[in-house]
C-alpha cells in the first residue's frame, strides 16, 4: 500500500480540524506513504458541503488505504468515505495514537 486518504470530521470543528488532518499527512509521510489530504485542497468554486466531497471522492479513488482519525462516526462526510471505501478495496486503519502511524493495523476491505 503506498497512496492513502486521510478521513476524519471537519464541519463544525476548530480550524475545521486541519491540524489533525496535517498532523496525520506528516506522520504518513514520514513512514513514506504518499497522502491525500482533504485538509490542503483548495475550495471547490461552489464552496459547499458537496463541492467539497466531489473533491475528496475523487482522491479516495485513488487510493489503497484509508487512515480514520478520530470523531469521525459524527461526520456525515467520513461516514460516506468509509461507506465507500470497501467497495473501492481499500484497506482502512482508526487512527487514534497521534505518535505512532508505523504500528497501525489495517483492517480488511
Amino acid at each position: 500500500m503506498k497512496r492513502i486518504y486521510i478521513s476524519g470530521p471537519m464541519t463544525g470543528l476548530p480550524d475545521l480540524n486541519y491540524p489533525a488532518f496535517n498532523a496525520a499527512a506528516e506522520l504518513l509521510r514520514a513512514e513514506g506513504y504518499d497522502v491525500e489530504n482533504p485538509a490542503e485542497n483548495q475550495a471547490p468554486p461552489c464552496g459547499s458541503w458537496e463541492g467539497y466531497m466531489r473533491l475528496a471522492l475523487v482522491q479516495l479513488a485513488r487510493c489503497e488505504g484509508v487512515l480514520v482519525l478520530p470523531g469521525y462516526r459524527k461526520s456525515k462526510g467520513a461516514c460516506l468515505e468509509l461507506f465507500i471505501a470497501p467497495k473501492l478495496g481499500l484497506q482502512v486503519a482508526l487512527h487514534t495514537d497521534a505518535e505512532s502511524i508505523a504500528d497501525l493495523r489495517w483492517l480488511q476491505a
